[in-house]
């Protein structure tokens, strides 16, 4: 059976530079079934989804849904419902948590301090606290925006959930469901694409200890895509896997081409020179729908490293 997803395989279009921005991640627990747009389109209150929809615009914050892996009972609201936030930004990584009951407790957030990477509103409108436990594996299953994230997406969730890995969660909407199954772990906030179980394993083992893996990774959603690509780009270049060392501090540029700067925490500077260029030959961007399309895609043209004098004169 031909999918997005597998002609995008087969043509082997390139994973780096295609993930979703966000600077800050607020994610809801929202067991049942989801529609494609799953804030308006759940057992969610869709005036709920709205306001939360028009809250978090132009902040930096993207909201999602998630769920536990497994069969989805249309069992209504729950009792309870978990709730995660993370901001990815280098330097100023955290991960907090909340129980709450009633979900309209999120409209009290301040948003525009989310996304400036100030936690102090988790607690004081949710009662939040940092995160106890490991990183969050968040694996797109919603189905009804593309059937790639339920045919490939559910199963590894599933898989991961069975084989007792932490952490791990169904979410509504990644980006990119040509790339599935697609996966975001937080709190760093790198997505990967075409992933699997073993994959995921060592992906998650690296954040515990601070590394980011490359290999099939689309880039970190702190950036633009242009950054995305830039950042991984030093990464194969210098074999650096720390994941606070590498910032995205200057995009010089506008589409097609971009001078991308990327500085490292010890100081040293690189200049990236990305350019955006079309995936050929056309091909369905999305199992929904029947047109063809050349989705865009970052290719990183020169990585050069810049001298102390260089980097100091920006």
């Amino acid at each position: 059976m031909s999918t997005c997803s597998t002609v995008s395989r087969d043509l082997q279009e390139p994973l780096a530079g295609t993930a979703a921005t966000a600077r800050t991640w607020l994610l809801l627990e929202q067991p049942g079934p989801w529609g494609a747009k799953a804030l308006t389109s759940s057992h969610l209150d869709p005036a709920l989804g709205r306001a939360l929809e028009k809250a978090a615009k132009g902040t930096g914050v993207r909201i999602a849904l998630i769920r536990r892996p497994g069969r989805h009972a249309d069992c209504g609201s729950p009792a309870e419902r978990r709730v995660y936030v993370a901001h990815t930004v280098p330097g100023n990584c955290w991960l907090h948590t909340a129980t709450i009951t009633d979900p309209h407790r999120l409209l009290g957030l301040d948003f525009a301090a989310l996304g400036r990477g100030d936690h102090r509103t988790v607690g004081t409108a949710l009662d939040g606290r940092p995160h106890p436990g490991g990183p969050l594996a968040l694996v797109c299953t919603n189905g009804k925006r593309d059937r790639c994230c339920a045919l490939l997406g559910r199963p590894l969730a599933a898989e991961l959930a069975a084989s007792g890995l932490e952490g791990v969660w169904e979410v509504t909407h990644l980006g990119g469901h040509r790339f599935s199954p697609t996966l975001l772990v937080l709190p760093y906030g790198y997505a990967y694409g075409r992933v699997g179980a073993h994959a995921v394993g060592e992906i998650l083992h690296g954040v515990r200890e601070g590394r980011i893996v490359v290999d099939g990774c689309r880039g970190s959603s702190a950036w633009e895509r242009p950054g995305q690509a830039a950042e991984l780009a030093v990464r194969t270049t210098t074999g650096e896997r720390a994941a606070d060392a590498l910032s995205v501090v200057r995009t010089d540029g506008a589409a097609p081409r971009w001078k991308v700067t990327v500085a490292h925490a010890d100081g040293r500077r690189w200049r990236v020179v990305v350019a955006q260029g079309a995936s050929l030959p056309p091909r369905p961007e999305s199992c929904g729908t029947s047109v063809l399309g050349s989705p865009a895609r970052m290719e990183v043209l020169t990585v050069r490293e810049l001298s102390m004098a260089a980097a100091l004169a920006g």
